[in-house]
């Protein structure tokens, strides 16, 4: 019987996970798979071994009072799998926690397998990640489909498996006639970012950058339930009459039906992609940040969409670029020219294209990549 241990620490990894133990059970039912991760994952049958919330620690602030606990529960997890003795360890993202329990697990065991979900982006900025993965890691799975040659090169075996974008549900065309009866045919779909510092500072930006739309503009801001009443106070002030959308589905058909969309730098550029939702990217951070940021990147944009597509489809703003007039001028611009729309289209199809669309899903292509790589 073919044993693994799976390793997610936040809840992205979690949703991975849980594509992947399905993808597994359906090549092999027999297989045994244990380890830690979150609701995703035990729903698909994983008794974790500690919560994987614990692992969900951002921020130097945040993770050095919890530095013993962290520490405590890598020795756990590293005990754990020695005495499952796997064939094979996976860990799912988390470097910070998984790679650690990787290199010890690897010491405990030298001939034991280790394959890592999630390749970091050396491809952006910190190049030298990858070699120093390649110490306790034989084979990634890798998202974006430019990736298997940088891990390649640290000394890694590495397969492009598909980003899980492709797999997630697309609002129908009732749906999203529904959505625009009820809401509005011009809709301006705003997403000012996932987490609240980020909201809080992108927010006054965005608010005046809508004030270049034309009347009759709705605007639409879908969020995550915890940020709610933060995003709901943030924009009160919005032109547009904001509407603020938390549920799964009505945050599906307002992606659908959006006539183009203002968002946040992130995977978001993907989502969008997926409804074939035109865009502009804007994203603003601390000045120091900025500069440490900006002179490290090795890439000159960090749109998804652009990266992926080979060329600058999307209109980004980033740092000080991130501007209320410049930002404001390319959405509209983008709302109220056709041709700008229909520009970015070729390249938001091509994206999803090049991701996996209509091919075998994400989480079954990583469990034939898993598999593959177990001793014979």
């Amino acid at each position: 019987m073919t044993r693994l241990y799976l390793i997610a620490g936040e809840p992205s990894g979690d949703r991975l996970g849980a594509a992947l133990m399905a993808g597994l059970h359906d090549l092999d039912p027999s297989i045994e798979i244990a380890g830690i991760g979150g609701p995703a994952m035990t729903a698909k049958g994983l008794h974790s071994l500690f919560p994987m919330e614990v692992l969900s620690v951002m921020g130097l602030t945040e993770v050095l009072p919890r530095l013993p606990d962290l520490f405590r529960r890598r020795d756990q997890a590293v005990e754990a799998i020695a005495a499952l003795a796997p064939d094979a360890l996976v860990t799912i993202d988390s470097p910070d926690f998984c790679l650690r329990v990787a290199s010890r697990a690897r010491a405990a065991r030298p001939d034991l397998r280790t394959i890592h979900y999630v390749a970091p982006s050396v491809w952006a900025w910190r190049e030298g990640r990858a070699a120093k993965m390649a110490r306790s890691i034989d084979h990634v799975l890798a998202l974006l489909p430019f990736e298997p040659a940088y891990m390649e090169a640290a000394g890694m075996t590495c397969d492009f498996v598909g980003h899980p974008v492709v797999a997630e549900p697309q609002a129908n065309e009732a749906e999203i006639a529904a959505f625009r009866a009820e809401v509005g045919e011009w809709i301006a779909l705003v997403l000012p970012g996932s987490r609240r510092g980020e909201v809080a500072r992108l927010a006054p930006i965005f608010g005046e950058a809508l004030e270049q739309l034309p009347p009759g503009t709705r605007v639409v801001v879908p969020t995550v339930p915890h940020l709610e009443a933060t995003v709901r106070d943030l924009t009160q002030t919005w032109p547009g009459n904001p509407l603020i959308v938390t549920d799964a589905a009505a945050k599906r058909a307002a992606f659908g039906a959006a006539t183009a969309a203002l968002a946040a730098s992130g995977t978001v550029s993907l989502e969008l992609a997926a409804s074939s939702t035109p865009m502009v990217i804007a994203y603003d951070m601390s000045w120091l940040s900025w500069q440490v940021i900006s002179r490290m990147m090795k890439i000159d944009t960090v749109t998804l969409v652009n990266l992926i597509a080979g060329e600058m489809a999307v209109p980004e703003y980033l740092g000080p670029a991130c501007r209320a007039g410049p930002v404001g001028a390319a959405f509209a611009r983008l709302m109220t020219v056709p041709s700008e729309r229909e520009r970015q289209s070729a390249a938001l199809s091509l994206t999803m294209d090049r991701l996996g669309r209509g091919g075998e899903a994400p989480g079954l292509r990583a469990a034939r990549s898993v598999l593959a790589q177990l001793p014979k």
